[in-house]
């Protein structure tokens, strides 16, 4: 299972990773494992401001339909487009090319609500 330590996770399997004030978001390893294979990633929230928690697309596996929740509050300003005719690369490569959203974050101080590498492994008994 592969937990990079460099990011933050949340309680609904996605990562983050911070870079001045903006946070780009994925699903984690553990997640994508779950799902199974992924046919298509939707995010009609581009452009949009979204508080945390908020639903800001989803993603749809061969059986299932997952909501995806906004970690941080903020600014969605980019979409991954390729995932749009390469939706699987959320399974090649879920914290690189695999990324979904890039936000502006509008507070700073809801990183403190974001899980360690070590406090999302205890999460999922990795």
């Amino acid at each position: 299972m592969n937990i990079p330590t460099n990011l933050k996770y949340t309680k609904d399997h996605e990562w983050v990773l911070v870079d001045g004030d903006v946070a780009t978001v994925g699903i984690t390893d553990f997640a994508q494992k779950e799902l199974g294979d992924i046919v298509y990633v939707e995010v009609e929230t581009l452009d949009q401001t979204l508080d945390k928690d908020e639903v800001f697309g989803t993603v749809e596996a061969v059986k299932t339909v997952s909501d995806l929740f906004l970690p941080l509050s903020g600014e969605i300003i980019e979409f991954n487009d390729s995932l749009e005719s390469d939706p699987e690369k959320v399974n090649t490569d879920p914290y690189g090319d695999g990324w979904m959203v890039k936000v502006k974050i509008s507070d700073v101080s809801e990183m403190e609500t974001l899980l360690s590498s070590e406090d999302y492994k205890a999460l999922i008994g990795a």
